[in-house]
């Protein structure tokens, strides 16, 4: 596979966007699942950036660096994307990429449509609440995950605290989460540059 891959070094804001999960075919392509909403990413992109994966027993291993492949041919199937890589020709070079994760710099994302984002950016953004009248930190976006609907926030509950936000904790110590819908209904504004959304959705646990 090294005469296949690129060398030149890994970009720095490299985001997963789906695993390997089997070969597709017998000339070497490759089926990936993508994360969420990011196949469309996959689809745009001349190449990706393919990271071995470390076995979970391996303790104290190190993931091996990115290696970046060139996509001759790509297109959706169902709920999956599937593509032809330069150099891997046929199936058990494909299979060999089994459990490999699929990144992409995030530079190279198409810009999104109006009043649309890309998940990774809203993760770390600031949720602010408005329900209770003057705007209230609820907490800061965790995870997106995605209920077949539409997005849903997981939020790190935090409360101000005399040196800046600090995590809010549960009954049994834990950093408490909140859910909340990512919708128009209750999500205001997003200001990706000051990293904070603005909502009305109630701040209690």
């Amino acid at each position: 596979m090294s005469d296949a891959a690129t060398s030149n070094a890994a970009p720095t804001d490299l985001i997963e966007l789906g695993r390997i999960t089997a070969a597709y075919g017998v000339k070497g392509w490759v089926k990936v699942q993508p994360h969420s909403a990011n196949a469309e990413v996959l689809l745009s992109a001349s190449q990706w950036w393919l990271t071995r994966p470390v076995p979970e027993l391996a303790r104290g291993a190190v993931a091996s660096a990115p290696v970046a492949f060139k996509i001759v041919q790509v297109r959706s199937q169902g709920a999956t994307v599937v593509a032809q890589l330069k150099g891997i020709a046929d199936r058990d070079q494909a299979e060999a990429l089994r459990g490999y994760s699929v990144q992409a710099p995030r530079g190279s994302f198409p810009a999104p449509q109006e009043d649309e984002y890309y998940w990774v950016d809203l993760i770390g953004c600031a949720l602010y609440t408005s329900a209770n009248g003057e705007p209230a930190l609820i907490g800061v976006v965790g995870e997106v995950l995605d209920n077949g609907a539409h997005a849903v926030l997981k939020i790190l509950c935090q409360k101000a605290g005399d040196q800046g936000p600090e995590p809010i904790l549960d009954a049994k110590g834990r950093p408490a989460e909140m859910l909340v819908p990512f919708v128009r209904a209750h999500i205001h504004a997003v200001d990706l540059a000051a990293r904070r959304i603005d909502s009305d959705w109630p701040a209690d646990l």
